[in-house]
């Protein structure tokens, strides 16, 4: 509750009419209740609102509280069986705008061994973003035109979702809240259950409402109160972790990291049999039976038959039946095979070993023989120029990034961005992705000298490696020079990205406008890593551009320094 005002906009969260602004007067019809001579049964106020009950007789040090027989909240509270609290973040999921940011989640960890029986909480609007247009949710998901919803499931549910569905790698932070803050957390969650609260893409969306959550466990951590005009799940564990209460880091690949294994360890030739053994192109037991496949690769056809299969299925490309069936003649044929090697996959970078969100840069360089400098900010949150430590590898968004420059006593706008979002997704034996990126703002690219609104919309195809990838675009694209005006530009790039320290983007695109002109572009940029939040970047650009009627070139070497914080 901010200023007096709760958070909570479901008038059923409260007991007072003006509970919602008047806390005095919420409470004092809370204890009414909780004293008044209603049923003291599961419909009672006492076992629909636990956390103020529990809060109230602390805070008093009363001992002749009224009791009640809350049957329903205590098979819950014996199923979830609260005894830990960790903080659960999804990476960001390579072809989804609506994902690039990742998520976050809790999983309440009880007595049992496997954490896969434990329970999630998540909060997330009440709308599918995969049937819904996605103009329109995104346009509601900022303004608040939807509902946020508490859930509590199995976390093996959550994982099926994030992890297996939507091939995204799974972090978890265990924080240090005690059994005793944990069972007041799961009070809180029970309160809030079928209650609604608008939900906000940039603001009260599921990330702030996880730290809401910690808070109401441990009220002494003020972690909200860091942002003010926008929660990225990302930063809420970058201050997670920074509230000193991460004891403990995990990570969990998904099917597609699983996968991708899988490739490096098959050899060349029994690449495509897995995909087959799926398609029902060929058997197990016909691979079984070849001699000239050996035992460990028919090992890795088979697992990696199975993990494929899975996948398929839960993307609903293999009907039940079918997969049932195929899922038990792979398995049967694998289990003939004995133990084999443990799949190693090696623990990629700390998420929360990645720089921050917020960046602000400065340089200086040289522009067709001038000094020229510059100063830049954006909100948030990465470009492919930035170190990739710690994201997911070709992905960018950005909102209202800002560069402007100054030579020759001239001020100019070299961008300002609205939204910038890439997804250079490699093209692998498992996954055909293909690439896509999307840009909308003002920026310098254009043939006049002036910063000229662009909007583009383009897709590919990229392949990589280990060491780097490369990609081919698409991009058509309306600007606007006194009028707007249409284009085609088409894109060949290379990125290196193997090493923590620097990396390397080089991109060529040749545009054609509907005037008849054409132009050349050609970016080259050099990154260090100085430190988490801190990297130096050596970039130099060229631009054919129309001056007085006149085709000329424009070059700019500059150096620039970004900070993230």
């Amino acid at each position: 509750m901010d200023n007096n005002v709760s958070e909570i906009d479901d008038s059923n969260f409260f007991f007072a009419d003006d509970g919602a602004t008047n806390p005095k007067h919420e409470l004092e019809v809370t204890i009414d209740a909780f004293f008044s001579d209603e049923k003291k049964d599961d419909n009672s106020s006492i076992c629909r609102f636990p956390a103020r009950y529990a809060w109230l007789q602390k805070e008093l040090g009363a001992t002749d509280f009224p009791d009640a027989v809350c049957s329903e909240y205590d098979k819950i509270f014996d199923r979830v069986d609260p005894k830990s609290t960790t903080l659960v973040f999804p990476a960001a999921h390579i072809n989804s705008p609506a994902s690039m940011f990742g998520h976050t989640f809790l999983r309440i960890n009880s007595s049992y061994h496997s954490k896969l029986l434990s329970y999630a909480v998540n909060y997330a609007a009440n709308a599918n973003a995969e049937t819904e247009n996605g103009v329109v949710f995104a346009i509601k998901g900022l303004v608040g035109g939807y509902y946020g919803r508490y859930s509590l499931l199995p976390y093996y549910e959550k994982l099926k979702e994030y992890r297996d569905s939507e091939q995204r790698d799974i972090w978890e932070y265990d924080l240090d809240l005690s059994q005793a803050e944990t069972v007041r957390m799961f009070r809180h969650i029970w309160e809030l259950n079928g209650t609604n609260s608008y939900y906000y893409f940039f603001t009260e969306n599921c990330s702030y409402n996880m730290l809401w959550l910690i808070e109401a466990a441990r009220p002494t951590l003020h972690l909200r109160e860091q942002f003010f005009y926008d929660v990225i799940p990302l930063e809420t564990v970058h201050v997670v972790k920074g509230a000193g209460i991460v004891t403990d880091e995990h990570y969990r690949p998904s099917k597609r990291t699983k996968l991708l294994k899988y490739e490096e360890l098959l050899d060349e030739k029994n690449l495509i049999l897995p995909i087959e053994l799926v398609e029902a192109k060929i058997t197990a037991a016909e691979v079984m039976q070849n001699k000239n496949i050996s035992v460990e690769q028919k090992r890795y056809i088979f697992e990696s038959a199975i993990e494929y299969l899975e996948y398929q299925y839960s993307k609903g490309k293999v009907k039940k039946e079918q997969y049932l069936k195929l899922f038990h003649a792979i398995t049967l044929q694998r289990a003939k095979l004995g133990v084999g090697k443990p799949l190693d996959i090696r623990t990629p970078p700390n998420p929360v070993d990645g720089h921050r969100a917020v960046r602000v840069q400065v340089g200086a360089g040289q522009r067709d023989g001038d000094i020229i400098t510059f100063l830049g900010i954006r909100p948030a949150y990465h470009d492919l120029e930035d170190s990739p430590y710690g994201f997911l590898r070709g992905t960018q968004i950005e909102f209202m990034n800002l560069l402007f420059s100054y030579s020759n006593d001239s001020f100019q706008v070299e961008k300002a961005d609205i939204i910038s979002i890439v997804s250079i997704a490699q093209r692998t034996n498992f996954f055909k992705n293909f690439s896509w990126r999307t840009h909308i703002g003002w920026d310098n690219d254009y043939l006049s000298d002036k910063a000229a609104f662009t909007a583009t919309v383009g897709a590919g195809y990229s392949w990589g490696n280990e060491y780097g990838y490369i990609y081919f675009l698409g991009d058509p694209l309306l600007y606007q020079n006194s009028s707007f005006h249409a284009g085609f530009g088409g894109s060949i790039g290379l990125i290196i990205d193997k090493y923590k320290d620097f990396n390397t983007n080089i991109e060529l695109t040749q545009r054609f406008y509907d005037s008849g002109n054409d132009q050349l572009l050609v970016n080259v940029a050099q990154g260090f890593r100085i430190s988490q939040n801190l990297q130096l970047i050596l970039k130099y650009d060229y631009k054919d551009k129309i001056i007085d009627k006149k085709k000329k070139g424009e070059d700019t070497l500059r150096l620039m320094l970004k900070y993230y914080f």
